[in-house]
């Protein structure tokens, strides 16, 4: 909105008069001491000098040299264990300068360009497989993921995961029905390195948050132009650029511009382009006298990408192995296809008159949506950014606003596949146990017939296997403006003390049509059914059925979150540094609905598929009782780290925090309902961190307890509301070991025990769709040459077997893939990197029917589940400079 946008402007231009006035009357801030040889802090250099020199030296670390030239073992390895001990990190920190990993006393997993690319993320939510203590499910394509954090129970999405771009969050809310901020974000060479922040200080800082914070960082200009192109291919007929370039403007002034653009088939055969779409990003930097850098940034994006639900699989009789469903390949098939790319829906809206059989009228109407679009985005995104000092204080602010659409157009999975011959019988009951189709059919149903709704060819084949799917279109207008401040200042006695302001105003437009179905095959390229009873009764038209639900949602919402903190790092000597914080929250939201009914849209008795849709009445509702929600909460967190030697340390941290109500909560919440919208989360975590030249571990033992953990789900009954508690115990790691010169053996897992506390019967059942143990083995092994370097790398990963849903029913069996990579970095720019995934042709499922949450497999062991993607291959070949 202008106001938005107004006060983004007033608030980065009052910093930056405020801090030229300081800088004319005061010279430049004197140089942080140099660390002592044990266990001292990172000098405190501005947060923008820190990212270059970090990235300078890790490119030229990377640079391929010589064989002649090539390093020592020893000093390789060396050189790796000092990368690591001197990483300074910014996320979760109170200070603008960062703070050493080691010396943090909580959990972050940091990744820079390279170790992005090695990954080789199918989009940005599947990055996130390199952390541990995330299960993160992207089997529904570029967007649309579930991240699961720590064994925190939810249905889906990512209630507990906050993205970022340059430490602002892309949303104001973590997540809402039908988004997750992974949505609104893609990966491309412009991402200097990205640092992931699980629990710790998270309550206080930013969002308070209190899962995980992804932060994505993007590069500057620097002291001299560099830049790189590359272009690849792949499967599914993939065709990308990508390019970045940054340099200097002047004296203090620097830019940096890149983006990409693709189009893709699709990983599963859908008869058109699935994946088609780009962002363009632009940064510009100017450094200040004081040593501090304002920067301002901005990144457009429209991106389309196909969703995929479940499809029907075969378990094994001891459920330990899945095989693909006859005639429908797990890993590459798919229901769409030209056929169904288009869909129109039918809705209405009541006139305030009756029809002659008393029903109310209603005036139809229809919405056609192109599935082609999916889960995809079209997403402004703009920004700010301010480090400086005022006398004897350092001031950070950090502003980000993000506008667009983010709509959802699919095919969402319905009960398990039956015969036509069922299907048909099922219908004639229906019909007939409606006194007003019967009356007005004049006699009961006794059969009825089958035609393909493409060419009328009618079916003789009873036997054929079909089902019904849903046909859902949600479209979100959505806007994010969020601002964050905080002053520091060293105090006597070794305190750093920090005072922080945080600030957002969100707002949602959402127009649903949800639950209307229609009957297909069970093939790749589903063919419509049209099924008319013996009696003149039409139980389906266009393909289209009686639904398992109607609704429809037309909401327009507001939200604003006030906060402040004030945190305290004391430390205490060289090798303890105690932290804590205290942060007071007020949330304030309302919003207005359209009010919706179900009834006969056409008012024919006689046409089943729309006897029961839903419609708007024409009346609104409030989105909280009194209009309005206001919520006020105060999260606390304490952590010590002590160093034992410049590189072995070990921390613990206390926190406790609460997760605030979304728009959907409050909308699924009943005016009645006496328990509160508020989730608390209390968090518990110890761990080590140790970097030698010869092996690097990051260990973290928590336990987390949740309260009241408040979700909705639709699913084939309508929307479900659930209350859950929950209790989690595990260890993440993530070691490295290099034995040997240019040879790395990476291991990061989870290993975790979660389950329901207070639940009703459900208690004490295991939290779903997160493994016990996950872990990924990944060696690599780095050859130089007289020509460049060349890097060998793969990964084996393991995914323990898991509950589908809350009941703990069906067991999803436990899967094993297979990654391998191989990248030529010549010296004379050029880079080739050839990657492929899932190399086994895995059949591994993420999730079983999100629709049927409690259903099981059937007498033939059938059941609807979403299955890893097949394998898959990327070549792309770049050029440096």
């Amino acid at each position: 909105m202008p106001s938005r946008t107004l006060l983004a402007t007033a608030a980065l231009a009052a910093l930056l008069a405020a801090q030229r006035a300081h800088a004319a009357d005061q010279p430049a801030a004197p140089a942080a001491p140099a660390p002592a040889a044990s266990a001292a802090e990172a000098p405190a250099k501005p947060v923008a000098e820190q990212q270059v020199a970090q990235a300078s030296a890790e490119k030229a670390a990377d640079q391929p040299a010589p064989a002649a030239a090539a390093k020592p073992a020893a000093k390789a390895a060396e050189d790796a264990a000092t990368k690591e001990v001197n990483q300074i990190i910014v996320t979760g920190t109170a200070r603008r300068e960062g703070l050493r990993k080691l010396e943090a006393s909580f959990s972050i997993t940091t990744a820079d360009e390279e170790q992005i690319k090695q990954a080789a993320p199918s989009s940005t939510a599947d990055l996130l497989k390199i952390v541990p203590g995330v299960f993160v499910e992207t089997t529904g394509g570029q967007s649309g993921a579930n991240m699961r954090v720590r064994g925190f129970p939810t249905p889906g999405d990512g209630p507990y995961s906050t993205f970022q771009l340059n430490g602002s969050a892309l949303f104001g809310l973590p997540t809402l029905s039908f988004f997750e901020q992974s949505q609104m974000f893609r990966l491309d060479d412009t991402i200097e390195r990205v640092e992931v922040l699980r629990g710790g200080p998270s309550p206080i800082f930013g969002s308070g948050q209190p899962g995980i914070t992804v932060n994505f960082i993007q590069k500057k200009g620097g002291d001299a132009a560099e830049g790189g192109l590359r272009l690849s291919t792949g499967t599914a007929n993939l065709r990308r650029i990508d390019g970045v370039f940054s340099a200097p403007l002047g004296d203090k002034w620097s830019a940096m511009v890149g983006g990409f653009y693709r189009s893709s088939s699709g990983i599963r055969d859908t008869e058109f382009p699935a994946d088609r779409g780009g962002q363009f990003s632009g940064m510009l930097t100017r450094k200040l006298d004081d040593g501090g850098s304002v920067s301002v940034y901005a990144r457009a994006m429209n991106d389309k990408n196909a969703f995929y639900t479940a499809i029907p699989v075969v378990g094994s009789n001891d459920g330990k192995s899945v095989s693909s469903f006859p005639g429908f390949d797990a890993l590459t098939a798919y229901y769409y296809g030209n056929e169904l790319r288009h869909v129109t829906l039918e809705g209405g809206r009541a006139t305030g008159r009756q029809r002659a059989d008393g029903t109310p009228e209603i005036a139809r109407e229809t919405t056609t949506r192109d599935f082609a679009e999916g889960r995809g985005a079209k997403v402004n995104t703009f920004g700010a950014m301010l480090d400086t000092r005022l006398g004897s204080w350092s001031l950070s602010n950090k502003l980000g606003y993000t506008s667009g659409s983010v709509p959802t157009y699919a095919l969402f999975s319905g009960a398990n596949p039956q015969t036509l011959g069922s299907y048909i019988n099922a219908q004639v009951t229906a019909a007939n146990d409606s006194a007003r189709v019967r009356n007005a059919a004049g006699a009961a149903a006794t059969g009825g017939t089958a035609r393909f709704v493409n060419g009328g060819t009618e079916i003789t084949d009873l036997n054929r296997q079909v089902v019904v799917n849903g046909m859902w279109a949600v479209d979100k207008d959505m806007q994010s403006f969020t601002n964050e401040t905080r002053l520091s200042r060293e105090v006597g006695g070794g305190h750093t003390l920090t005072f922080g302001l945080y600030l957002a105003d969100y707002s949602s437009h959402d127009q649903w049509m949800l639950g209307q179905a229609q009957l297909m095959t069970v093939e790749p390229h589903a063919r419509l059914i049209d099924v008319t009873l013996n009696n003149g009764v039409r139980a389906s038209g266009r393909g289209f059925v009686t639904p398992p639900f109607s609704f429809n949602l037309d909401g327009k919402y507001n939200g604003t979150n006030t906060a402040i903190y004030v945190a305290d790092e004391w430390k205490v000597n060289e090798q303890l540094r105690l932290d804590g914080g205290v942060r007071f929250e007020q949330q304030r939201m309302s919003g207005t609905l359209a009010d919706s009914t179900g009834g006969d849209i056409d008012g024919d008795p006689l046409t089943l598929y729309n006897n029961n849709l839903s419609y708007f009445t024409g009346t609104t509702s409030q989105l909280a009782p009194g209009g309005v929600s206001r919520l006020r909460e105060t999260s606390l967190t304490f952590g010590a780290n002590y160093n034992l030697s410049r590189s072995f340390s070990v921390f613990g941290r206390l926190n406790r925090g609460h997760r605030l109500p979304d728009f959907d909560v409050l909308r699924g919440r009943a005016a009645s309902d006496p328990t509160s919208p508020v989730e608390d989360i209390s968090q518990v975590e110890i761990g080590l961190k140790t970097a030698t030249p010869l092996y690097t571990a990051f260990v973290t033992a928590y336990h987390n307890r949740l309260k009241n953990s408040q979700s909705q789900q639709f699913t084939n009954a309508g929307n479900t509301v659930e209350r859950a508690s929950s209790k989690a115990t595990g260890v993440e790691f993530e070691a490295s070991l290099r034995p040997l010169r240019g040879l790395t053996l990476d291991l990061i897992g989870n290993y975790q025990k979660s389950e329901f506390t207070d639940f009703g019967t459900q208690t004490g059942n295991i939290v779903p769709r997160q493994p016990k143990l996950y872990y990924r083995f990944t060696p690599s092994y780095k050859l130089p040459t007289e020509f460049g370097a060349f890097r060998f790398f793969g990964t084996y990963s393991y995914v323990g077997e898991r509950f589908a849903a809350n009941n703990n029913v069906l067991k999803l069996p436990a899967y094993k893939t297979l990654d391998a990579g191989i990248v030529a970095q010549m010296n004379n720019g050029i880079e080739v990197r050839f990657t492929g995934s899932n190399l086994t042709n895995e059949i591994g499922l993420t999730e079983g029917n999100f629709r049927a949450p409690g259903a099981g497999a059937d007498e033939n062991g059938v059941f609807l589940a979403r299955p890893l993607f097949g394998r898959s291959y990327e070549l792309s070949v770049g050029f440096t400079f």
